[in-house]
């Protein structure tokens, strides 16, 4: 059995992780303000921009979020806004863990995440904290994605040049920076995406 490439490269938010935003939004109703507002704060390049390249703790952040929406709402709401937003409650999608277990069988599957400094408790809360063969958190190495030298540092601790690396994000930008180092990328937007990229070959193809 076989896979066309030599390390499998992976997203953790938005493809792994998901949260859930329900108190975020009946509180963003109670108070009147636009939907989706606060996570439009907090993800916003000058908010969380030095949280993901480890400059600022996750509480810095918080409190970066809360002063920014300060200026739209009362600081009471904006704080509880922050509050619930930070302190969402998360799950990992089992299904994609599966796909990556099985791809783990036949080559190594690196996380690559734009985190914060929380990320490797994250994943114990996960009970993923020795899932993958490595974790190139953005945090750690001070480069987010979609800067190359990231990518770079990920296909080197999977022992695997670019070329030979999978790589499966659900932000396009992230997606085109992979393949512009020559990397097969996967723009994942559901499941099917994802058992598309790791199908396995019987047999590896013959070589020219």
């Amino acid at each position: 059995m076989y896979l066309p490439f030599d390390a499998v490269l992976c997203d953790f938010d938005g493809v792994i992780r998901f949260y859930d935003q329900a108190e975020v939004a009946e509180l963003e109703g109670t108070f009147g303000v636009e939907p989706g507002v606060t996570a439009r704060v907090a993800f916003a390049p000058h908010i969380d921009g030095p949280a993901l390249l480890g400059k600022a703790t996750v509480e810095q952040w918080a409190d970066s979020v809360i002063a920014e929406l300060a200026t739209q709402v009362p600081s009471e709401q904006a704080r509880k806004l922050a509050e619930a937003f930070a302190g969402a409650p998360f799950w990992a999608d089992q299904s994609v863990l599966d796909e990556l277990r099985q791809a783990q069988t036949h080559v190594p599957v690196v996380l690559v995440s734009n985190a914060t400094l929380q990320l490797e408790e994250d994943l114990v809360g996960l009970g993923l904290a020795h899932f993958f063969d490595d974790v190139v958190s953005s945090a750690r190495v001070g480069l987010a994605k979609p800067d190359p030298r990231i990518y770079q540092i990920a296909a080197e601790r999977a022992g695997a040049s670019p070329q030979r690396c999978l790589f499966v994000d659900d932000r396009a930008e992230n997606v085109e920076a992979a393949v512009a180092l020559g990397m097969t990328g996967v723009l994942y937007r559901e499941m099917a995406d994802l058992q598309r990229a790791l199908a396995v070959s019987p047999s590896r193809p013959a070589m020219d």
